[in-house]
């Protein structure tokens, strides 16, 4: 019973290895996923990385951030 199931478990990790080898070697590589707000890249220009991406989006924040305390600020009545 025990080599029956010694079996059965190389068998499913054969199985898995293969899979994962199979997508592993597809070639296709994933593209960026797109960030509201943020612009995609001009036709002929590499993508932008992750971290590019991520960088803008913190400029962004802290853009939006700032004009929101402009605005928020209130005249002082001395």
């Amino acid at each position: 019973m025990r080599a029956l199931g010694l079996i059965g478990l190389v068998l499913a990790l054969l199985i898995v290895g293969l899979i994962a080898k199979k997508q592993m070697g597809s070639g296709v590589s994933a593209a960026l996923p797109t960030v509201p707000g943020v612009a995609a890249p001009a036709a002929g220009e590499a993508p932008a990385t992750v971290r590019d991406q991520a960088q803008q989006v913190q400029q962004q924040v802290k853009q939006a951030l700032d004009a929101a305390a402009q605005a928020r600020k209130l005249p002082d009545d001395n």
